[in-house]
């Protein structure tokens, strides 16, 4: 038993990292916004369709409930993605990513809305934790123009991610993660469709190399191990372990895009991870 809990620990751990390589490709992409989500959300879908085939996972919606309930999901990802990404390109990894992962904390107060599950004063407390990490690890706000805007595009990510994981939460049990996210996926791709004739598209051949690696391991592989982690965890448990995630992008943008971090953000950093560390051991005794 706890050998099985180990495995689904790393697998979540494992989609933080996949997932946080959203942050420098983000900022990286030299695309418009809806047409990088347009394209990791099509290229993600026919990666998990083949997938969910090659699986021969049942790729039935078994209701009118679940379609409407799927799509309005998708919505709601899709409108995470491009807000998260404009506070990408408004700011850096660091603020786009940190601004995002307030979304722990506005899980642990969303999820009694959506299930049996209380309040939980530890939760509550672990979570504030994450934001006192996130408050270290940020930069020196500057509350001009573009950093604003960042911070404020990545909060109004955060609630739209955590409304989508709470909802998406009571399905898990009847759909498997990788169908789920292909769904969410092919919704997204009708969705965004004019944004293509619309917007301009002439370098799309040039990064597509970097859109490849954001709809595969980033969407396709990261975000169907995250959603199969709601059958082992809390969505809360999820959200505080997955706040690794911005340490991981830090590093990344470090490695990759010549962000270098302050020693505030090594300090920050180890809040995150020490959060991450509790909530392992907590959701491991239950």
């Amino acid at each position: 038993m706890k050998n099985q809990h180990v495995k689904n620990l790393l697998l979540l751990t494992l989609a933080a990292f996949f997932i946080s390589t959203s942050g420098p490709l983000g900022r990286f992409i030299d695309l418009p916004t809806p047409v990088i989500i347009w394209c990791r959300s099509s290229l993600g879908a026919l990666f998990l369709f083949i997938y969910c085939r090659y699986k021969k996972f049942n790729l039935k919606i078994k209701s009118r409930k679940d379609f409407f309930t799927f799509l309005g999901c998708s919505i709601l990802l899709g409108v995470h993605w491009i807000t998260y990404f404009y506070a990408l390109k408004l700011s850096n990894v660091a603020l786009g990513m940190l601004s995002l992962f307030t979304f722990p904390v506005v899980t642990t107060f969303l999820e009694p809305f959506f299930s049996k599950s209380k309040f939980s004063f530890v939760h509550i407390l672990l979570g504030f934790m994450v934001l006192l990490g996130i408050y270290i690890l940020a930069p020196d706000f500057n509350f001009e123009s573009a950093h604003l805007k960042g911070i404020l595009w990545g909060l109004f990510s955060a609630v739209c991610y955590a409304l989508r994981n709470v909802i998406l939460k009571k399905h898990v049990s009847n759909y498997n993660g990788s169908a789920l996210m292909m769904y969410q996926t092919a919704f997204i791709t009708v969705l965004l469709l004019p944004v293509i004739f619309l917007m301009e598209t002439d370098n799309i051949t040039s990064q597509f190399p970097y859109l490849l690696t954001l709809a595969l391991i980033t969407t396709a592989v990261g975000h169907s191990l995250f959603v199969r982690s709601f059958k082992h965890f809390s969505v809360s448990t999820a959200s505080i372990i997955g706040t690794s995630q911005p340490v991981f992008g830090i590093i990344l943008a470090f490695l990759f895009l010549n962000e270098i971090p302050s020693l505030k953000t090594y300090i920050g950093g180890a809040l995150i991870i020490a959060t991450v560390i509790i909530e392992s051991i907590r959701s491991n005794k239950k």
